[in-house]
């Protein structure tokens, strides 16, 4: 399994990963609700198909309106980082003058070595269509496979090979389960919350915020990452706030201290209680995570190490 874990980390193969979790417990847990209407050996490969169908059908239907924004993802991030960049090297100018004039004189110092960061990155962007386009199809194939995994009949008797690599898996699914599935509703509410403000609050008070669907995007996606997710949107948000004025600015914290204030520990607490990890535990893991493997570490580290200690633990080991 460590093996498997690490291929797959390494062949940027998580996305297909998520997906096989998210198909084979989305088709069991259907396929349980179908089984009281129906014969129990037609609910397992009805709930497949629905599983499997369902979203590409949506997709489907959605494909000409968000087809750009499918496709040019990358592009249109790599314009937000730039802007972002711009912003940081624009601060003095964006602030009121009272404010800026209280700036330390190594401030612009910093001001550049942040815009450099950020202006490195779009630049890193450049080069992942190709690799974002991969990482969709391997979402799709992994939701097929999930989905058929899902859907097999059971096997009476197991080798004892099969047995462990069983065990494993159900070990590896239950993980997930408790982890992932909660992180996503919290990450669902999070960006339906950010969308009424940016499309329904702000435009009430004549602002519109530059890459809004962009950030309703990247909300989800960091929304999905534990404690640090939340900290790196709320300072994306903030700095195309300043981009329109200072007011805005306040504006967009103001929203993130009331809706977020309690996020850095609900998200602990909700993750710390089902796998039972602590918060340094989740920040140790996703710091190292992040440094070998980028982003797809930071996604990562709360599932494999949570898996790592249901394993230890089931052998009295911690």
């Amino acid at each position: 399994m460590a093996g498997a874990l690490l291929l797959i980390m390494l062949s940027h193969l998580l996305p297909g990963l998520l997906c096989v979790c998210l198909g084979f417990l989305g088709t069991r847990w259907l396929s349980a609700r179908l089984g009281r209407l129906m014969r129990s050996g037609t609910a397992p490969r009805l709930a497949a198909a629905v599983v499997v169908l369902l979203p590409l059908a949506l997709l489907g239907v959605a494909f000409p309106y968000t087809r750009g924004m499918l496709l040019d993802a990358p592009a249109q991030y790599r314009e937000l980082l730039a802007f972002l960049a711009r912003t940081v090297l624009e601060l003095r100018e964006r602030l009121p003058a009272d404010i800026a004039s209280q700036l330390p004189e190594g401030a612009a110092e910093i001001q550049r070595i942040l815009a450099n960061y950020l202006g490195s990155r779009a630049g890193s962007l450049a080069i992942t269509g190709r690799a974002w386009l991969a990482g969709l199809v391997h979402a799709i194939v992994g939701l097929i496979v999930g989905a058929l995994a899902a859907s097999r009949p059971p096997v009476a008797a197991l080798k004892p090979l099969t047995a462990q690599l069983h065990l494993r898996v159900q070990l590896f699914g239950d993980t997930f389960r408790r982890i992932v599935v909660a992180q996503f509703w919290i990450a669902l509410v999070n960006t339906g919350l950010l969308a009424l403000f940016l499309f329904l609050v702000l435009p009430l008070w004549g602002y519109h915020l530059p890459y809004a669907m962009v950030l309703i995007l990247l909300s989800f996606v960091l929304g999905l990452i534990p404690i640090v997710g939340n900290l790196l949107y709320n300072a994306v948000l903030t700095l195309v706030g300043l981009s329109v004025s200072p007011i805005v600015a306040l504006a967009c914290l103001v929203f993130l201290v009331v809706i977020h204030k309690a996020e850095y520990f609900i998200n602990a607490k909700v993750v710390g209680q089902r796998t039972q990890l602590t918060v340094w535990e989740l920040l140790a893991t996703m710091f190292v995570l992040e440094a070998l493997f980028g982003p797809a570490g930071l996604v990562a580290a709360p599932l494999f190490y949570a898996y790592l200690k249901r394993e230890l633990q089931a052998e009295d080991l911690v």
